[in-house]
């Protein structure tokens, strides 16, 4: 973001007259004295489509950003190193996922350097979302949080459209400007460089400057124009009460769209102003302090980022493209069951177990054919785990997980787990049962895992013992159904 007068960031092109259904928050099925953690999903179908963006994936794009930056004087400027550097991280990967790709120099720049401007072949030609963020930071530190998050979060967003490849019904182009911080000169020189037609084709533009500040706010650009509508709606459905971005009108890549008469929005997560009584009470974070108190400074390292905020803005870009420029075109379900082996009736593949798991034991019965998964029963300190790597199809409207469990258990607490029992997708758990969950016979289990729709992650149970009593865990008749 540029200083006091003008500031940089990412932005998101939206159309005109859409109406953008507001995201829900179902809640995942289990049994009531089970523990379960549930992420906010969209209700409909489209919604439920726009996939879950990686936080992991987007803060290890900002560990390479800073890693060039302390290679490279430590600082990304425009005309630096760093920031040629920068670029090529960025291209390469967009190249790699089938990108058309081009490099603009811009020739009236303070620091004359590239643009780089991505687009995925797929939509109208005519009609363009548009997505940028700076990619230049100050002289004064690596710039993480100012704009290494806006880059990073529309880089992980770019990959994970490829990677899906949806039938698209807009044209999405991706930018990523230099020479933001001395005046938003790389913006202004793009926007300059098209023809009246050219711009017409844009039918909004959406800037992403500063999306992970760590005393950070929920701003918007232009909140309550139907341009801003899904980012708001995505933000709604999160119950974060969504403000107009005042600090950084006119300070970031969006103000020369707007000045050609290109409709705009976009997130931030906000600079150098402070946060109010009113903000914190809502938001959390500190009163009377900088949203960013590393702004503009050497200590704008990875270490001055709330991977909150981060995800929150990643999620809300992913659930706008999805909105605008997917749309009628979301893939169809290909629905059925996703798990496989699931009665571990065909040996242990593709079940990864520890030894002795996937057993025909007669101490513990399965619930149909010969074959369970049997974790624990020893009454000894021990971990043992099961898991298998799963894709779920996009575009479905339900994700159920569904299996079997037996507990039995010597222990003989009401109130204490002791044994514990770990449902996990990726690293999301999505429930944990204990000795307290102990009962005759088996008993099913239904998660929802309509969070990791479009993905691919590793379904795992992991069963951990204490020192003594033992507590048993047996899993049949996996399934993971979606439709």
């Amino acid at each position: 973001m540029r200083g006091r007068t003008l500031s940089a960031g990412i932005a998101l092109a939206v159309f005109a007259g859409m109406t953008v259904p507001l995201a829900a928050q179902p809640a995942a099925a289990s049994s009531p004295t089970a523990t379960t953690v549930t992420r906010p999903i969209a209700a409909s179908a489209a919604a439920l489509a726009a996939p879950d963006i990686s936080i992991t994936n987007v803060q290890a794009h900002l560990t390479q950003f800073n890693a060039i930056a302390t290679s490279n004087g430590g600082n990304r400027r425009a005309g630096s190193a760093g920031y040629t550097a920068s670029l090529n991280y960025v291209k390469t990967r967009l190249q790699s996922a089938g990108y058309t790709v081009s490099e603009q120099y811009c020739s009236s720049c303070r620091y004359p350097s590239n643009n780089l401007i991505a687009e995925w072949p797929g939509g109208p030609a005519d009609q363009v979302v548009m997505f940028g963020a700076h990619l230049d930071g100050v002289s004064a530190g690596p710039g993480i949080n100012d704009n290494a998050t806006g880059s990073s979060t529309l880089l992980e967003n770019a990959l994970v459209l490829a990677a899906q490849n949806p039938t698209m019904t807009k044209r999405v182009r991706f930018a990523w400007w230099t020479d933001e911080e001395q005046g938003l000169n790389g913006s202004r020189f793009y926007v300059n460089s098209l023809s009246a037609t050219q711009r017409g084709y844009i039918k909004g533009y959406y800037n992403f400057d500063m999306v992970g500040s760590t005393n950070g706010g929920y701003f918007i650009n232009r909140v309550t124009s139907t341009t801003a509508a899904p980012l708001k709606a995505y933000w709604d459905s999160l119950g974060l009460q969504p403000e107009e971005n005042v600090e950084g009108q006119g300070r970031s890549d969006d103000y020369y769209f707007q000045q050609a008469g290109i409709p705009t929005s976009g997130y931030a997560a906000g600079a150098s102003a402070r946060k109010t009584s009113a903000q914190a009470a809502k938001w959390g974070g500190t009163a009377n302090s900088a949203y960013d108190p590393c702004y503009h400074r050497s200590c704008d390292t990875t270490a001055n980022v709330s991977a909150t905020v981060l995800n929150r803005a990643a999620d809300g870009v992913a659930y706008a493209l999805w909105q605008l420029a997917v749309g009628g075109g979301t893939p169809t379900c290909t629905g059925g069951q996703v798990v496989g082996n699931g009665g571990f009736e065909s040996g242990s593949t593709p079940w990864t177990a520890s030894s002795g798991v996937i057993t025909n034991a007669s101490g513990q019965p399965a619930r149909t054919g010969s074959y369970k998964a049997w974790l624990n029963g020893f009454g000894t300190t021990r971990t043992e785990s099961l898991s298998q790597s799963v894709t779920l199809p996009a575009g479905c409207a339900t994700y159920t997980l569904s299996f079997w469990l037996h507990i039995d258990t010597a222990e003989t607490t009401s109130s204490t787990a002791y044994d514990r029992l770990t449902v996990q997708a990726g690293s999301t758990t999505l429930a944990t049962y204990s000795n307290l969950n102990a009962a005759t016979g088996y008993v099913q289990r239904s998660l929802n895992m309509a969070a990791f729709a479009g993905q691919t992650v590793t379904l795992r149970f992991t069963g951990t013992e204490d020192s003594s009593l033992q507590t048993t865990f047996v899993i049949d008749d996996v399934t993971l159904q979606a439709s």
